[in-house]
């Protein structure tokens, strides 16, 4: 999973998280600490646990029924409200290319608010479909889109590498603008660690391969490879990446941006780009947010399907296609959210707001993860002993102290510092969104608990093994 989140998180958290300046490639840094704990927690659990859900699972053997519902559930949440941020702000990378290309009136056209809106509605539910038709169809879509991202996310890094802030002062200079004035930044901790919290969003994909478990070849040896793989391969190139733009664009640039703008690095680029240069590397940015949408489509109806499964959920969830074996009502009701988020981003007008909903769920999801990998020997000595991956105790341990450690002091800086931000409404506060969605999804999940308890008594013998593939 290498997603959109370089084409933007890097260069708008100059907007959101004012005073990171020249530490924005630091904080990004230090924001691979976090999910690196967690695909350590996560790789060694999957080698134990590889099935479906594998979030829930985890932390509900891990922990308890409950606490699993809770973080998969945060993880629910996050990923099928970013689905619609995401599929609302293509558009306007579409209409980019279009641009480029000559085309300013099909670019003018896809900006328009009901045509915007009816784009990001048709990639939600064509990703759906294609999620639907099964994983032979999902696999001949996304490794074509990864290798055509990667190959566009090149010319950024060769294009910013190849210039540096005297280059950028000289391209602008025909236009008549010059540079802002140089600024002084001191470091600040708080924002230092703030901004890193906001940047930690870009690091988050490779959970998804842990939620597909098992409909993987011989997943207990896979899963913690592709698991570990993906975190080197994606931190190489964010990073990569964002020092590219940051040595040919000063960052005072960036922090000027105002603040109902998106930076990206195809338009913080474009007075060294040719029309058709600019129009390459936004389709790369276009690429890699429609790669998002059906590998986050595939995790969160995994989640769905393996509560179900285990019986913490309504039983409509685990319906399974009788031919196509995917999980149809789970990835309906996915997309249903992901539509929630469509239009919460298309109503609030900031692809931000989605992202801050998204961060939040995965550091409580994350965080408890980790929990999980230190409390699992105790719950669970059987299912510990099965862990190929941190097989050493004091390993384990390690990992996941300072997995918990580190993601509850980045959860608890975002938190502060969203508390800290005025809105005019309510739902306009992220944090909000997210617990009022926790809320009802929990008082479901507890009826269903509470209904499996009834009909089953003792549950201890049920939450202590792995449901069958």
């Amino acid at each position: 999973m290498v997603g959109a989140s370089i084409h933007i998180m890097p260069f708008l958290v100059q907007v959101t998280v004012p005073g990171i300046g020249p530490w924005v490639l630091p904080a990004f840094a230090f924001a691979a600490l976090p999910a690196f704990l967690a695909a350590l927690a996560y790789a060694a659990l999957a080698s134990a646990m590889p099935r479906a859900g594998g979030s829930y699972l985890f932390a509900s053997r891990g922990l308890h029924p409950s606490l699993g519902f809770v973080a998969s559930f945060s993880q629910w949440v996050g990923l099928s409200i970013v689905i619609g941020a995401v599929a609302h702000v293509i558009p306007v990378f579409l209409s980019g290319v279009a641009e480029g290309l000559g085309s300013p009136g099909v670019a003018e056209m896809m900006l328009d608010g009901p045509v915007r809106l009816l784009i990001a509605l048709a990639l939600v539910w064509g990703f759906v479909a294609l999620n639907l038709r099964g994983l032979a169809a999902y696999e001949r879509t996304l490794i074509p889109l990864m290798l055509a991202m990667f190959a566009l996310g090149a010319i950024v890094i060769v294009v910013g590498a190849g210039h540096d802030h005297a280059d950028f002062a000289a391209a602008l200079a025909p236009s008549g603008a010059g540079l802002p004035a140089p600024r002084v930044a001191p470091f600040d901790k708080d924002t230092f660690i703030a901004a890193a919290a906001v940047l930690f969003s870009s690091f988050i994909g490779f959970d998804a391969i842990a939620q597909a478990g098992g409909e993987a070849r011989d997943p207990a040896r896979t899963l913690p490879r592709a698991i570990l793989l993906t975190f080197a391969v994606v931190s190489a190139f964010y990073l990569s990446f964002a020092a590219a733009v940051y040595h040919a664009v000063p960052w005072e640039v960036v922090a000027a941006t105002p603040a109902n703008e998106t930076p990206t690095a195809s338009a913080l680029l474009a007075p060294f780009l040719s029309p058709l240069g600019r129009a390459a590397i936004t389709a790369g940015a276009a690429i890699a947010l429609i790669n998002d949408l059906p590998g986050m489509l595939l995790s969160v109806s995994r989640l769905m399907f393996a509560w179900a499964r285990d019986g913490v959920f309504p039983a409509w969830a685990a319906d399974v296609h009788p031919e196509r074996r995917t999980p149809r009502m789970a990835l309906l009701a996915s997309g249903a959210m992901a539509t929630v988020g469509v239009l919460l981003s298309h109503s609030a007008g900031s692809f931000s707001k989605g992202v801050d909903i998204m961060v939040v769920a995965m550091l409580v999801n994350f965080l408890l993860i980790c929990l999980a990998l230190v409390r699992l020997p105790a719950r669970h000595p059987a299912l510990a002993a099965r862990m190929t991956f941190l097989a050493e105790p004091r390993a384990r341990q390690i990992v996941g102290v300072a997995g918990v450690s580190v993601l509850s002091l980045f959860l608890a800086v975002h938190v502060r510092r969203e508390l800290s931000t005025p809105v005019a409404i309510w739902y306009e506060r992220p944090l909000a969104v997210w617990g009022a969605v926790m809320a009802i999804g929990t008082l479901v999940h507890l009826v269903e608990l509470r209904k499996l308890r009834a009909r089953e008594g003792d549950l201890t013998a049920r939450f202590a093994t792995l449901p069958e593939e």
